[in-house]
């Protein structure tokens, strides 16, 4: 049995709203043990035997039916996300800053996102590549003004990227 956790991308902001309590059924709904939610930030831990490729399409499946929407999510096993977590290159601590990391299923877009990083501010934020993920610290108050948050808001990310601030994926390991 593999601890997950399911990232949906967009939950609970930009209009979609929906009720942890009516996400964890679905994933109970499925088959999936265990089930919790963590925030109310699309964030569902649970176990299952089945491999994240496989839980994928189910849960984005179960999701959209339930609730009506297109839902995107990253199915990532704990361990990876300790793993991301433990590789966070920047100081997390740093005073006034914001330390994220964005999920990433498209090598390409990944790499589209990570030609930013010579056009970036580095007073404000700065971008390194990791293994499925791009870390990204920014000043608190430019997280969506700023070069590198406006091009993850753009459109053409939305089924391959989702966005979690470090301390969201520390609270998903307690």
């Amino acid at each position: 049995m593999t601890r997950y956790v399911a990232l949906l991308r967009g939950v609970n902001v930009g209009g979609i709203t929906l009720k942890m309590v009516d996400v964890t059924a679905v994933f109970t709904g499925l088959g999936l043990s265990n089930v919790k939610t963590v925030l109310a930030s699309g964030n569902v831990l649970f176990d299952s035997d089945d491999e994240a490729s496989d839980l994928k399409p189910r849960i984005e499946k179960a999701l959209g039916d339930r609730f009506g929407y297109e839902a995107w999510v990253h199915v990532v096993d704990l361990d990876t996300i300790e793993r991301i977590v433990r590789d966070f290159p920047f100081d997390a601590e740093r005073e006034g800053w914001h330390p994220y990391v964005i999920f990433t299923s498209d090598d390409a877009l990944a790499d589209d996102l990570l030609a930013l990083e010579g056009s970036l501010d580095i007073e404000r934020e700065s971008i390194r590549r990791g293994e499925g993920v791009v870390y990204w610290i920014v000043e608190r108050g430019s997280t969506l003004s700023s070069t590198f948050g406006k091009a993850t808001g753009r459109s053409r990310y939305k089924e391959t990227t989702t966005t979690r601030n470090l301390r969201t994926l520390q609270k998903l390991l307690r």
